[in-house]
């Protein structure tokens, strides 16, 4: 049997990090971002962040913030028409895996056209997406590295799965300056949405040597570091490590994929918009205790 292995082109790590975004744009002759975020990332400041290094390499950019935490069909659709009013020729994600999905979304349609609806299942896309740069500002989904693209469905009340290789951001920005910042909570919540895509990948029917040691190397950075990073979140080095551990479990379960707990989380969520990484907190202990 053959196997694929899917992760963006190039991905940058460490502080500071956010910087080398600006040379990557120019030298790929881009002009105009669309940036997904939502407004609480705006309203603190850290879009900011992004938004200075756009200004100093002369880079336009138009802001999208309605990102919702579950990300939804309106959501595509709404920053599809700002993308398409203000002639941008590239999308930015900026923020956690909501943010991502939904510029995977937008960027997705822009360059297959139809409804987001459309591409809901493996691989349905005929044509790669707009450019996608995704800056990561917590330490969980891993979405800013993967193929996988979660969008809610209003009508319906369910979670889309989309997972297409053409949805895969060309550069992931993990950078642990981003991160400080993070509740208590948040952090929590995302670590443990990281430690059950390590561990799902690794027991998964379809995980190689390659996606085991990536799950295995998460596991023990999430177990080292997840506490002090939730209680002393100016802890540069554990957010570090954080962001190094949730990209080890992405690129684990992008390749091994998932299991019963995000099956179940996705229901939950989709039903009852509660947060992800929350959903999987309380379900993987069960899951785990279940099938000791």
């Amino acid at each position: 049997m053959s196997y694929a292995f899917f992760m963006p082109s190039i991905s940058y790590m460490g502080e500071g990090c956010i910087k080398n975004l600006g040379n990557e744009i120019k030298s790929r002759g881009l002009k105009k971002s669309l940036i997904v975020t939502d407004k609480i990332l705006v309203n603190i400041g850290l879009v900011k962040k992004l938004t200075n290094v756009l200004d100093e390499n002369k880079i336009e950019y138009v802001i999208f913030d309605e990102t919702k935490p579950n990300p939804t069909v309106t959501n595509v659709n709404d920053g599809l028409k700002m993308l398409k009013d203000n002639g941008c020729d590239f999308v930015i994600s900026f923020g956690g895996g909501s943010p991502h999905d939904a510029a995977k979304g937008i960027a997705l349609v822009a360059a297959n056209g139809g409804d987001i609806k459309d591409y809901e299942g493996v691989d349905r896309s005929a044509h790669p997406q707009l450019p996608l740069m995704s800056i990561n500002t917590t330490a969980g989904t891993a979405s800013e590295m993967t193929r996988f693209c979660i969008i809610t469905d209003e009508d319906r009340h369910v979670k889309m799965a989309i997972v297409d290789k053409n949805v895969t951001p060309i550069i992931a920005v993990n950078d642990p300056e981003l991160m400080l910042d993070m509740p208590k909570s948040l952090t929590a919540a995302t670590g443990m949405d990281a430690l059950t895509h390590a561990i799902e990948a690794y027991v998964s029917t379809i995980a190689t040597p390659v996606t085991d040691a990536c799950a295995e190397k998460a596991i023990e950075l999430i177990s080292k570091n997840l506490r002090d990073a939730v209680f002393n979140g100016k802890d540069i080095k554990a957010r570090d490590n954080m962001a190094y551990a949730e990209y080890l479990a992405g690129m684990a379960f992008n390749n091994a994929s998932l299991g019963y707990v995000h099956a179940m989380a996705h229901q939950l969520g989709g039903f009852y918009d509660l947060p992800h990484g929350v959903c999987n907190a309380i379900l993987l202990p069960h899951v785990v205790r279940y099938n000791a």
